[in-house]
């Protein structure tokens, strides 16, 4: 009942002093439609209006009326446009410098001096209370050049100029040291929360059902099951195939341990299990063993970018990961061709892609596409040993050591020594790399495996994008570690390869034109093969014209072009039609259109028709795709003349949720990802943790820069879902996310790092409150008791710390609203009553805040000000 009364006293003052503004502003309206001016110059009154200052923002200020003329507060203008200037309140006069330090200016009494240049003032265009000095409106205009507009029915100063004010320099440059540290992936968090190593949990399982159905009786299932956790620390996982029409096979069945620690710089990774590393060897079968590494998962940016382009099914979704880190996602054209610019980064790095099919395919292309261009750090040092048994017929034996070190900032040196039992009669192979940054645009990365192969790239960027690339690799006779195909012997004597790659982009159209020219020397032959692409984006229509020509003599060519294109055409129907043309028989040999629609949201039916012009065989196919929140399901069929096909296909994903011991269903895949599980709590008794008694509250807003995020009702929480482990996160928690004003989050930016296959609990708390009120009053030379403004509150801690300042409103009154339960002082600013040679009869107030779910309100807290010598001056 005390609170509520508290409220409504505070309720109460600010109506009425609401009312008190209205009525100025009342009185000021009659006295302008009757258009009468007092003459006197002691008749001012004082509001509160807003002060706005173009590409700066605004400020509550109070000022001074008379008749229908402004005077402005001169010190809290220039403070608020950052001009240097310094206050003399006894000798009425103000001085400093504008933006420029010899642009000295001068305000007094009865004139103002501004870079040498006397401004004369009458008698009432410069007044003086016993805060501030006040300058008439449009004399902020005449010297400064600064534009002042007084709305009085709106109660608001509008202030303009074309001059470059200190204010706005030093947001342009907060602005652009933003923008550098968002670059630098740098981000300063209120709060950081650490990664933990637990000894045994199970985390996600993943799983696909797979089912292919044809007219002639032949059925083939697939399970894919994919089981993610916690073992020692480090993250585990393994993965289960099965056919229906296959036994298990241990070679296809994948499990692998990983222990990570970015921090201890010797030894970041041990891996075990199932290993992925680049070899120069060709292997056809994965490597099982261990690995050791001091390069962390994390992704390190260098400088530029380099493109990587490759093709899939028509479109299809691609991700693209280095080490472990998502850094980009496109979508394949209507040839099912894709391209990235990816940056260079420090180091070897795991090069990934992700690709998801419209029926809900998942397929990883894990193997190592290795960026030409590595570099590291000035004297920074970086090693990958690898040893295990390649899970191939002739199980061989396989170790491979490298190792590279950053010269300076453009070259780094590299070697190491690799060992596959099965090739080049089991001898070591060393070798030795280098990558060095020729200028700002040119790039050279060469390679030396002894008894195999030496290569070289160039790559060079030209100032309008286009770049070039040049590939040159010359094999040894008789090798056998780099081998064309599985069971075969490479005799390829040297490679050729010329890229060309043509970017275009405006703001309603873009393009990318590659050229590529391939030539394999053989010991008897030549063997060409090259391809012209052009891939364009025309407002909604995706366009892509692709021509391969191949030949080893003249008698023998193959030149084809494709031609396909994606448009949209009315109630959201997406039309992909294409056609393929034979140019050494002159006709066409396939064309093939497809319409699709999207369901919602979470889906999509298509219908496709495809003829085979050479066989003259008609294809129809049928597909159906809808997302589920628990599973993905899809459904494909395709109908030809002899031949019926049925596919469907169900994915998803379960989630061990321990916060709440849940078992949570997803249609995404999670298998080496991780999440948060965000729950705020009423921290009523402000010691940061979650006690008895204290409520989970669900009335926040948060935002991450990654993942999904899923608010659940019941549980007054968010799950933030899909994250990749081992890099930290930021969660930001919105400031206006509360109906409570007296709710607030201390540390509203957390740092969280993301845990493999686990979801970690992250507790908010949430601050009560606080609010005091009270009144300044002034005494002048007739005892008579007045509010003063613009006098400096000072909240202090028991201890004497200094909590917060509040500013006193024009008729006295003020409050400051944030203080945790506790007991405080409030006082008058010392060095401002000296200033203003004022007296105070008490000027330490105690007060009590207590603990409470809406807040507590203080109220009362009544300074009285003596003046000493003080004339006021209006």
């Amino acid at each position: 009942m005390n609170i509520l009364l508290k409220k409504d006293s505070t309720i109460l003052l600010k109506y009425v002093s609401g009312i008190k503004r209205f009525c100025v502003v009342f009185f000021l309206l009659i006295q302008f439609s009757a258009n009468t001016y007092s003459q006197s110059i002691d008749d001012f009154d004082e509001i509160s209006v807003t002060l706005n200052v173009q590409k700066i923002g605004s400020l509550e200020i109070g000022i001074l009326i008379k008749s229908k003329d402004a005077y402005l507060p001169v010190k809290d203008i220039l403070d608020f446009i950052k001009i240097k200037n310094t206050l003399f309140l006894d000798e009425q006069r103000i001085e400093g410098f504008f933006i420029a330090p010899e642009a000295i200016f001068t305000i007094e009494k009865n004139k103002i001096v501004y870079q040498g240049k006397v401004f004369n003032l009458n008698n009432n265009e410069l007044v003086t209370n016993q805060t501030n000095l006040y300058l008439k409106s449009d004399l902020f205009s005449k010297v400064f050049a600064l534009d002042c507009i007084f709305n009085f029915r709106a109660l608001y100063v509008v202030m303009s100029t074309k001059i470059e004010l200190p204010a706005i320099k030093e947001m342009q440059q907060e602005v652009l040291r933003q923008n550098i540290s968002k670059l630098k992936g740098e981000k300063k968090a209120d709060s950081t929360i650490a990664r933990t190593y637990q000894a045994l949990k199970l985390g996600v399982a993943d799983w696909t059902l797979f089912s292919n159905y044809n007219s002639a009786g032949e059925l083939d299932s697939r399970l894919n099951f994919a089981l993610g956790g916690v073992i020692l620390g480090g993250e585990a996982s393994a993965m289960i195939n099965a056919n229906s029409n296959t036994p298990l096979r241990g070679s296809e069945q994948i499990f692998r341990w990983r222990h990570v620690n970015n921090n201890f710089a010797p030894l970041r990774q041990v891996t075990l299990g199932s290993i992925f590393t680049t070899t120069t060897s060709t292997l056809f079968a994965p490597i099982t063993g261990i690995q050791f590494t001091n390069t962390p998962t994390t992704f390190r940016r260098s400088f530029g970018t380099y493109n990587i382009s490759n093709k899939t099914e028509p479109g299809w979704t691609v991700e693209l990961f280095v080490n472990n880190v998502l850094v980009n996602y496109t979508k394949a054209d209507a040839s099912g061709f894709f391209s990235f610019d990816i940056p260079l980064v420090y180091g070897n790095s795991e090069i990934k892609y992700r690709f998801y099919g419209p029926w809900g395919e998942v397929r990883t292309s894990e193997q190592q596409i290795s960026i030409p261009f590595n570099f590291l750090p000035q004297n920074q040092f970086e090693y990958t040993i690898t040893s295990g048994i390649v899970q191939d017929e002739d199980q061989s034996k396989m170790v491979r050591a490298t190792m590279n070190y950053g010269l300076n900032r453009r070259v780094t040196i590299g070697g190491g020594v690799e060992y596959l039992s099965t090739a080049n009669n089991a001898k070591p192979m060393p070798f030795i790399t280098t990558s060095i940054r020729i200028g700002s645009n040119l790039l050279f990365s060469g390679e030396h495996v002894e008894g195999v192969i030496s290569r070289g790239i160039f790559s060079y960027n030209l100032p309008s994008n286009i770049r070039l690339e040049v590939n040159y690799g010359k094999f040894e006779k008789n090798q056998t570690a780099i081998r064309a195909g599985k069971g075969s012997i490479n005799n390829f004597l040297e490679e050729r390869k010329l890229v060309a790659i043509i970017p275009i982009r405006t703001k309603k159209f873009s393009s990318y034109t590659r050229l590529t020219i391939n030539q394999l020397v053989l010991p008897t032959s030549t063997f060409n093969i090259s391809e012209l692409l052009l891939s364009a984006i025309f407002k909604s229509t995706s366009l892509n014209i692709t021509t391969q020509m191949a030949y080893s003599d003249p008698a023998e060519k193959l030149i084809t072009s494709n031609f396909s294109l994606i448009t949209r055409l009315p109630k959201g129907i997406r039309f992909t039609p294409l056609v393929q043309y034979d140019y050494i028989s002159n006709q066409l040999i396939r064309v093939r259109g497809e319409l699709e629609k999207n369901i919602g949201n979470r889906g999509f039916v298509n219908f496709t028709y495809e003829r085979d012009l050479t066989k003259n065989l008609n294809f129809f196919n049928f597909g159906f795709r809808y997302n589920f929140s628990f599973a993905n399901i899809a459904f494909f069929g395709r109908k030809s003349k002899d031949a019926t096909v049925l596919t469907q296909t169900i994915n998803g994903s379960f989630l061990n949720e321990t916060v709440n011991n849940k078992i949570l269903i997803s249609n995404q895949n999670n298998l080496g990802r991780g999440g948060f599980i965000v729950q705020a709590f009423l921290d009523i008794n402000a010691n940061g943790k979650k006690d008895i008694g204290e409520p989970k509250i669900s009335e926040i807003k948060l935002r991450v820069n990654s993942g999904r995020i899923q608010f659940n009702k019941k549980d007054s929480n968010y799950l933030v879902s899909g994250l990749e482990a081992y890099n930290s996160y930021f969660i930001e928690i919105l400031k206006n996310g509360f109906d409570n004003i007296t709710w607030k989050v201390k540390r509203p930016i957390i740092q969280a790092e993301v845990e493999p296959n686990q979801i970690k609990l992250i507790e908010v708390p949430v601050s009560v409150m606080g609010e005091v009120t009270g009144r300044v009053d002034i005494q002048n030379q007739e005892k008579s008791i007045a509010g003063i403004g613009r006098i400096i509150v000072n909240i202090y801690s028991k201890n004497g710390e200094l909590i917060d300042r509040t500013l006193s409103e024009s008729d006295g009154y003020f409050s400051y609203i944030g203080l945790n339960p506790g007991q405080y002082y409030a006082s008058i600013d010392e060095n401002q009553l000296n200033k203003l040679k004022i007296n105070i009869q008490n000027n330490k107030i105690e007060f009590t805040i207590k603990a409470s779910r809406d807040g507590d309100i203080v109220e009362g807290l009544n300074f009285k000000l003596l003046p000493s010598s003080f004339q006021q001056k209006f």
